[in-house]
């Protein structure tokens, strides 16, 4: 596996490839990695002939100065992470003076979807997002780029920008990975003290409650307010806890069969995110 953080070496690198008939596929990541991101480098299995994964700490995509100060960063564990893996050709680490020089001032934006739910709770987040995927995707060439169900707006979003502007590439999903007791696999768990562990882990449980209650005919309307109640007494400060489709990400109803369940939930300083199909 090489390492490269300088652009133009990529380039050289991803044009060679390119005119060897090689495919691409990449994996965008902000570090801190886990089994939920070696399982989207696994998704590319069959699909691609070489591998990149990119580790990048957004900085545009952050609201929150703290939140990206303390963001988990763990760059030699991440690189033998994915050295075990004997999967990964390269793994990219630029730097921000490369990706975003003096005088940056171009933005992506897909409108709508990026004032919902995360969008709403974190104003310009996916302004962030949407640039930073398209200048990862034009610098790796990339012929598949793979993102978690975890983030399913941002997922929902890349797919409504790649469409949306043609770009030459096919997005691949790959379902929420979790652990023993159904926590979603998050970077920021690691920030978790061992009795915020233990209240995360209400999260996922008290959502399949929420799930089961509405099969069992209770309106979505007490359904969700049971279970943001009870996510307040477990500790959580809420931020939203919605049912909305999987197509469109519009407010639904529990009859369709696209519908999710989203939420952000905080323990202190600490976001989690999830969510949950209902079929």
């Amino acid at each position: 596996m090489q390492i490269i953080t300088d652009r133009q070496e990529l380039a050289r690198l991803v044009t060679q490839w390119h005119r060897q008939g090689e495919t691409i596929g990449v994996v965008p990541t902000m570090g801190s990695l886990h089994n939920g991101h070696l399982a989207l480098v696994r998704a590319l299995d069959g699909k691609v002939t070489r591998r990149i994964v990119t580790i990048y700490v957004n900085p545009i995509q952050f609201n929150n100065a703290d939140d990206f100060r303390l963001y988990p960063r763990s760059p030699e564990a991440d690189a033998d992470l994915l050295r075990q893996t004997g999967i990964v050709d390269v793994l990219y680490t630029p730097d921000s003076q490369d990706m975003y020089p003096e005088h940056f001032s171009t933005q992506v934006t897909v409108s709508g979807a990026d004032t919902i739910l995360c969008g709403a709770d974190r104003p310009g987040h996916f302004n962030g997002v949407t640039t930073i995927v398209t200048k990862l995707l034009m610098q790796t060439g990339a012929d598949v780029a793979v993102f978690g169900e975890k983030d399913f707006q941002q997922l929902s979003i890349i797919r409504r920008m790649t469409e949306d502007l043609n770009f030459p590439v096919s997005v691949l999903s790959v379902p929420v990975v979790r652990e023993a007791d159904q926590l979603a696999l998050s970077s920021r768990n690691r920030r978790l003290t061992a009795q915020q562990r233990r209240q995360a882990a209400q999260l996922p449980s008290l959502l399949l409650a929420c799930i089961a209650s509405m099969k069992h005919d209770q309106t979505e309307e007490d359904a969700l307010a049971t279970c943001r109640t009870k996510l307040t007494q477990a500790g959580f400060t809420v931020h939203y806890l919605e049912l909305r489709s999987g197509e469109t990400l519009k407010i639904t109803a529990a009859a369709d069969p696209s519908a999710r369940l989203f939420v952000a939930a905080s323990l202190e300083d600490i976001r989690l995110i999830d969510n949950m199909p209902l079929s």
